[in-house]
């Protein structure tokens, strides 16, 4: 490895802006079929669910700085090394509750995309327990 070579690895993005485009769009087309799987369960626009996140990055700075960001939203979270791959920081917790509308938790996902990219974590999806 050279010497300006450190540098572009440094500079490299974990996710690149056409990446990010793309998972937006998969994020977006997938929240309304996990909202109507919800809607099969009961859960109804008028209930409020937390919603529990997940994102992954390379370094330990990009999570931080992520975490600290979806902590100043009020929320659950944690970072730390992934399980499955060492090289890789997973950052997940859970939302405050909001109302399960349609429109609502898609402003959410999308949200979370943004603020993802943002800190240069990649948004890999969420989840919820239905019986909160």
């Amino acid at each position: 490895m050279g010497f300006f070579d450190r540098f572009k690895s440094a500079s490299k993005r974990f996710v690149a802006p056409e990446t990010f485009e793309s998972d937006l769009r998969k994020q977006l087309a997938m929240t309304p079929q996990t909202v109507a799987q919800l809607r099969a369960l009961g859960v109804t626009t008028e209930k409020s669910l937390k919603l529990e996140f997940f994102f992954y990055t390379d370094t330990t700075e990009k999570a931080v700085a992520l975490a600290s960001a979806l902590a100043a939203l009020k929320y659950e979270v944690e970072q730390k090394v992934s399980a499955s791959d060492k090289k890789l920081r997973v950052i997940t917790g859970w939302s405050t509750a909001m109302p399960m509308k349609d429109d609502v938790v898609l402003a959410w996902t999308e949200q979370m995309c943004r603020i993802g990219f943002l800190h240069d974590c990649d948004f890999d999806g969420w989840g919820t327990n239905p019986k909160q």
